[in-house]
């Protein structure tokens, strides 16, 4: 069975619970957004990379590497730290802290001593996230009877630019940012997250939103979740400290 799972946003002890509600040989798949916000990030995507799941591209994972790159250079050619970007505003600060490469020092960022090991952990990571995919069709029968679709955003009204040089741009910005749920005549069966439901999974006949806020602390929201492709069960767990 695939167990698609929604945004974790570095919080890896709410996903080794969630996955202790699944079946042990269910394969798993991310819908991005693995880092960022929660405080373990490093964490979550060793695991996904060490179990070879697949995971797509989330604009999460887009600031990371639009940042990190710059992070890395800062260190190595004995710059100071930047203090602020739009990635530290969206919890580029913890993941960093969960890489163990900077401290914070009267809310300032601080280099630390000896981080050789830590920046090449750091480095690796951003080279495999390079290679994350904006999507993935997968060959399963779906009840819908339509292609099913996993990415971070909708992309069902931009599904066809995909294949048109001009537009491809659009489609590529779409994968990661788009908000607007999907059409009724969608021509794929599209599993997605990035926009926080609040009450559970939002499961409709043409597509699903299966990140239900786990970052969120309001009601309604903070919470992790998969879906199951096969059988349309959605599996939920409270954050987990």
């Amino acid at each position: 069975m695939h167990y698609v799972i929604g945004d974790v946003h570095g919080h890896y002890n709410t996903l080794i619970a969630l996955i202790e509600k699944l079946p042990k040989d269910a394969k798993l798949i991310f819908v991005g957004d693995l880092v960022d916000r929660g405080e373990q990030s490093a964490d979550v995507v060793r695991f996904v990379r060490e179990n070879n799941h697949l995971c797509v591209m989330g604009n999460h994972e887009e600031l990371m590497l639009t940042y990190g790159d710059v992070f890395i250079s800062s260190y190595s050619q004995e710059q100071p730290l930047s203090q602020h970007n739009i990635w530290y505003s969206n919890g580029g600060i913890n993941t960093l802290l969960s890489y163990g490469v900077i401290s914070l020092k009267d809310g300032k960022l601080q280099k630390v001593p000896s981080p050789e090991k830590q920046l090449l952990v750091l480095r690796d990571d951003l080279k495999w996230m390079q290679a994350l995919p904006l999507y993935i069709e997968l060959d399963i029968e779906h009840v819908s009877c339509k292609p099913v679709v996993v990415s971070h955003a909708p992309i069902t009204t931009v599904w066809g630019m995909r294949q048109v040089d001009s537009l491809f741009s659009t489609f590529c910005r779409m994968a990661t940012t788009n908000r607007r749920d999907p059409d009724e005549d969608a021509k794929i069966f599209n599993i997605f997250g990035h926009t926080p439901m609040s009450g559970g999974v939002k499961v409709r006949p043409h597509f699903v939103n299966v990140d239900t806020g786990c970052y969120v602390s309001k009601d309604g929201y903070n919470r992790l979740s998969a879906y199951c492709i096969e059988t349309g069960e959605t599996v939920s767990v409270a954050y987990v400290k």
